[in-house]
């Protein structure tokens, strides 16, 4: 059931990075100028976590021959709180993404979105206490400076045309900050899953996912409201370069892969641990490269391309670490003997 988990969080996690950003990025390609509606479509998909919500619910009533038996709904009032609170900076996060993501090609954005594994990293020292080896270490150093090359490089190479330096600039460390804050939260998410204090069930996780996701949307809901975002977006679809339907459309479509996205990285922290989240989140990023190049158009210059091999590098240490260190602790462990090779005790003597 773990590896089930783990494999079926990779594959969510795989559809929304890969799509969400993509989308995400042709909206403010084609005329999207509104980075609250940016956000809020990186929150607002939640609702379709009521499905699977809906079949377990009265799967287990169905078991249990009765819709009043307890223990479905087991989140505690502590979990609630904490979920409320990371909800709430997710859509901190959201917004940060999304005010990067509309200065910053899809390439550069995901690469520095790839900077998430370093803060991961030293978040879970910090909070959880996570052991790290020279490989790891190696990985956070050659990931770090990746996305540096781009920093440091924004001439009119990297630079999207249309864009100044200034506001590429800016969209970079909001990008970086983004990440800091998204490395931050999955890192307290692991935390609460430790100190949860109830058995951490497929239901229980399904709770959490959808109480973050609500709260990350409402807290973008309001300044859409106050902007008056909703009554804009009959305007901008008229004028959106694709068309209007094209213009709901990658609203819909990129709010779904965003959820996935969302659900996946969540349920990775909880199948298995924060860092493995930033490590799959790190891996995907030349999957975007690919696709970006390919649907959005986006050069490929020696700077991406080197940035690109030193996450991948990072990436290749930092696993062939983790598999060498489960190799030492499968030969240490003792192996049993036979009875008759047993030695005296004490008492027999």
């Amino acid at each position: 059931m773990k590896l089930f988990l783990v494999l079926l969080n990779c594959f969510l996690l795989t559809v929304g990075q890969v799509g969400g950003p993509l989308l995400a990025r042709t909206y403010f390609l084609h005329g999207g100028k509104r980075r609250w509606l940016s956000a809020w479509i990186l929150t607002c998909g939640f609702p379709i976590m009521l499905l699977p919500l809906a079949v377990s619910y009265y799967s287990l009533a169905a078991k249990s021959k009765t819709t009043q038996s307890t223990g479905r709904f087991t989140l505690t009032r502590w979990l609630f709180a904490t979920s409320a609170v990371l909800g709430t900076l997710l859509g901190l996060d959201s917004y940060l993404y999304s005010f990067g993501t509309s200065y910053l090609p899809v390439s550069v954005s995901s690469l520095l979105g790839s900077t998430q594994l370093a803060f991961t990293a030293v978040f879970a020292f910090l909070i959880v206490k996570q052991k790290f080896t020279p490989y790891t270490v190696n990985a956070v150093v050659l990931m770090t400076f990746g996305s540096a090359v781009l920093g440091f490089h924004m001439d009119g190479g990297v630079v999207p045309r249309g864009e100044s330096v200034e506001r590429y600039a800016l969209g970079f460390f909001m990008t970086v900050a983004a990440a800091a804050l998204h490395g931050f939260l999955m890192t307290a998410l692991e935390y609460v899953h430790r100190k949860a204090g109830v058995p951490l069930t497929f239901d229980l996780v399904m709770q959490v996912q959808f109480v973050i996701s609500m709260f990350a949307a409402v807290f973008c809901t309001v300044p859409m409201i106050i902007n008056r975002d909703f009554q804009a977006m009959a305007k901008e679809a008229v004028e959106f370069d694709l068309g209007e339907t094209k213009y709901y459309m990658t609203i819909l479509l990129a709010a779904v892969a965003l959820q996935l996205m969302i659900i996946g990285s969540i349920g990775l922290v909880f199948s298995s641990s924060s860092l493995f989240s930033g490590l799959v989140t790190s891996f995907l990023v030349p999957t975007q490269q690919v696709f970006a190049v390919i649907f959005l158009r986006e050069g490929f210059d020696a700077e991406k391309g080197m940035a690109l091999a030193m996450c991948l590098w990072g990436f290749a240490s930092h696993l062939y670490g983790e598999h060498k260190a489960a190799a030492t602790s499968d030969n240490k462990q003792p192996t049993p003997r036979n009875h008759g090779d047993q030695e005296d005790s004490p008492a027999d003597v």
